[in-house]
């Protein structure tokens, strides 16, 4: 017995022996990989030495004698801290994830391949100007000087040695298609166009119509055209990979006539999905020719959103229609031609051998009619279909994005910066702008289509040359404001033209809530400043609650004949209206506004279908106002009315909130529900690397609703917002306000990996300086052999 006691403590004392080097052996590969941020590099590509400091949260300031060392330093300084994320967001573009994790990534693989992100960015950059053809091929330098540099000295991240592979030579095509990337995920209205399609052939029209926001009952021949040719739809599409539809963000501008300092203030937090790293890269860089500090994507050169020492600027997104599908007719006997004008046209075929790990290439085509490629992945199988889906996307053609980043950079008034955006084509976006001079301005800047017909809420006939684009929105006709009578601009993906105005921007813009909020603060004060700014992005009021709460709560107290949800209710009542939290009612009424088109939709609609349906709040909003003001309404009469569907909906949602957080209303919380995620990458794949990779969960406030915009899955977790905060104050531009969640380095060993999670929760903003000395500074120099 002994013996045995002792073999087993021998045996345990060998396993703890094997972990502990175990660890040990991470710890120290893991430390050897984090990047160099102090002494001396040399840096072959470099003329002259350039000296990176990075603050006490992390952000390089990049000083060069010239724009050439300049860019390639902030290639080699972002490999530095991004290289895998780098690595990553090229390969997803380009539809070449598969090579490095494995046949699972096959199907998204496809879908990229399909939507030709690479193609366009390859089209774009034979467009560019010597100038910036020059600037991509410094940073490509850089970066590739890093790559070097890792491989050699054993430096890659710690990602790369998990998924068994070495990062390929850095293009200036790889910076262009992550470009294109960010047009896809912001950009993108082709998933409506095909569930409308799939809609009117679906259900009668009173039904189908109201899943618009607006019929397009003054084109009968597209309608007709929809029915006439119908395309498969469920089942067809890959709907994890499809853009949050909550990608949006909030800006204002405010005119010196408003604030405390006499001078302009400015602020930006554009919403996008929140990981580990960051999607934004905060950068300062300086050389004789330009100052200027922000955030750029990892992969890209310049700075896209921030400030130089005369301007400032940020974006939101417009949201216009750029993507219209078209129904192609294939031959029965050649399934790559297509009808157009009564001819069977050949389309182009892109072939491709996609690359697997650990597998055989699996060959690939895209085919590319007249309009653009086919998307509709029942080409590539053995059934039969009258029709096919084909896109038409403005980010599909050559664009000059970067070109309009770097005249920016380096912009000093209006008329310079507003020149620079008509490079700016895709995405569009509403850009708003302050400079030192006291201007205040705003475009909503790039390529919006003009069409023959119809108004792109339906896909239309491929086979005709009655539809398509002839152009676009004239760049000075495109809506803008200069210092405006009322002392502000605001946007916050809301409609930015009124009824008056002639040219089709879309019919789908955001719920309006961020922005009447915006709004209301903004005019209820003339001494704002910048903490008013910082309060404002942080602002938790719930103007969705303000609109419908008291009516819904009514409409359940109608069907609520024993008062069994008294409690719940009288809870609701005396509910201040903020996204707080650590209050109950914001958990109810959230979860019931998500109920609602669940209760209405799912149960007439494959589950795929439902995932695609576009605006789902905005058409439960239209339904609600329809019910509460006595409107015809064919869902409606159908399911019972609207106190029925808004009382079944509150049931559903408080049997599921008891089953999880008990029946005592009072212990509810909101935060214990909705919090704060920033998951990396390959977290999923394991729950060791998700404890090591990612965060712990913070409970927050706010909403996909609120200023401080807090966007959540089924499960709670807080996985889209603000991925940025920006404040500028025109009275100073040495200096300015930001908060990057959750952290500005990408390596898990970084002190600056995951440090401003609790700033992001908390509304706690860093100072970033861009000139004169940096506190606490850590000191790189690059230097040139």
């Amino acid at each position: 017995m002994k013996k045995g006691w002792k073999v087993a403590v021998w045996i345990i004392g060998i396993l703890v022996a094997i972990v502990i080097v175990g660890v040990v052996g991470l710890n120290v590969f893991l430390s050897n990989t984090k990047p160099i941020i102090r002494g001396e590099l040399a840096v072959d590509v470099l003329d002259e030495e350039v000296k990176v400091t990075r603050d006490q949260d992390g952000v390089p300031h990049l000083k060069a004698q010239s724009d050439a060392d300049l860019y390639r330093a902030q290639g080699f300084v972002q490999a530095q801290d991004r290289l895998f994320q780098m690595d990553l967001a090229r390969r997803q573009a380009s539809g070449q994830l598969a090579e490095v994790v494995g046949k699972g990534a096959l199907d998204t693989d496809k879908f990229f391949l399909t939507f030709s992100l690479r193609d366009a960015a390859e089209k774009s950059y034979a467009g560019y100007s010597d100038e910036a053809k020059q600037v991509l091929d410094w940073y490509s330098e850089g970066v590739n000087e890093f790559i070097d540099y890792a491989i050699k000295e054993g430096k890659l991240s710690y990602e790369f040695k998990l998924l068994g592979y070495e990062p390929r030579e850095w293009s200036p095509v790889d910076s262009l298609t992550i470009g294109k990337f960010m047009a896809y995920d912001l950009g993108g209205n082709w998933s409506s166009l095909a569930i409308r399609h799939w809609a009117i052939n679906e259900f009668e029209q009173e039904k189908a119509e109201e899943l618009f926001i607006t019929y397009p009952e003054d084109s009968p021949s597209i309608i007709e055209a929809n029915l006439k040719n119908p395309v498969t739809v469920s089942g067809r599409f890959d709907t994890t990979v499809l853009p949050n539809e909550f990608n949006g963000s909030n800006n204002w501008v405010v005119s010196g006539e408003k604030t405390a300092s006499g001078m302009p203030l400015l602020a930006d937090d554009p919403h996008l999905g929140l990981s580990t790293p960051s999607i934004w890269y905060q950068m300062h860089l300086e050389s004789p020719d330009q100052n200027v500090s922000g955030v750029i994507f990892a992969g890209i050169p310049g700075i896209i959103l921030g400030h130089n020492e005369e301007v400032a600027w940020g974006v939101t997104n417009v949201g216009p229609d750029v993507q219209d599908l078209y129904i192609e007719t294939p031959n029965p006997d050649n399934r790559t031609e297509f009808m157009y004008e009564g001819k069977w046209e050949k389309a182009d075929i892109r072939k491709t051998n996609i690359k697997v790990k650990g597998e055989e290439d699996v060959p690939f085509e895209v085919v590319v009619t007249r309009h653009g490629p086919i998307i509709s992945d029942v080409l590539f199988k053995e059934e039969e279909a009258s029709g096919l889906f084909s896109m038409q996307w403005t980010a599909l053609e050559p664009t000059l994005e970067l070109q309009a980043i770097l005249k920016m950079n380096k912009s000093s008034n209006w008329d310079e910066f507003e020149n620079a955006l008509e490079d700016f084509h895709a995405p569009a976006q509403n850009f708003v702008f302050a400079a030192k001079d006291g201007t205040i301005a705003y475009k909503a800047n790039g390529r919006i289509p003009l069409r023959k017909t119809g108004d792109g809420q339906l896909p239309v006939p491929g086979d005709s040359n009655e539809f398509g684009w002839t152009g676009y929105v004239p760049y000075n006709e495109l809506p803008s404001v200069v210092n405006p009578e009322k002392g502000f601009i605001a946007t916050a993906n809301n409609e930015v033209v009124n009824d008056s105005y002639p040219y089709h921007i879309t019919d789908f813009w955001a719920q309006s809530y961020r922005y009447e909020r915006i709004a209301e603060v903004l005019e209820g004060k003339d001494d704002l400043t910048k903490e008013d700014m910082m309060d404002l992005q942080m602002d938790q009021e719930n103007l969705y609650a303000r609109e419908f709460l008291a009516s819904m709560v009514e409409s359940v107290e109608k069907q609520d004949s024993n008062e069994q949800y008294k409690d719940v209710l009288v809870m609701l009542k005396n509910w201040d209206q903020v996204d707080d939290k650590d209050q109950s009612a914001p958990l109810v009424f959230h979860k019931w506004m998500k109920q609602l088109p669940k209760t209405l939709f799912e149960g007439q609609m494959p589950e795929d279908v439902y995932a695609m349906l576009p605006g789902k709040g905005n058409i439960s909003d239209q339904l609600l106002r329809k019910g509460y003001q006595n409107e015809a309404s064919a869902w409606l009469e159908e399911y019972g009315g609207i106190d029925k569907w808004v009382y079944d909906s509150f049931v559903i949602t408080v049997k599921e909130i008891e089953e999880d957080f008990g029946e005592n209303e009072d212990k509810w919380k909101w935060g214990d529900f909705h919090q704060l995620t920033f998951d990396h990458p390959i977290s999923s794949a394991s729950p060791i690397l998700a404890y090591f990779l990612n965060p712990k969960p913070v409970p927050i406030g706010g909403s996909n609703i609120t200023v401080q915009a807090a966007g959540y899955g089924e499960d709670g977790s807080v996985d889209h917002g603000a991925s940025w905060r920006f404040v500028a104050d025109l009275s100073d531009l040495s200096e300015a306000y930001h908060i990057v969640g959750p952290g500005q380095v990408g390596h898990v060993k970084s002190d600056w990996y995951h440090s401003q999670v609790r700033d992001w929760a908390d509304g706690n903003y860093h100072t970033t300086v861009i000139d004169g000395d940096i506190d606490e500074g850590f000191e790189l120099i690059l230097k040139a052999n």
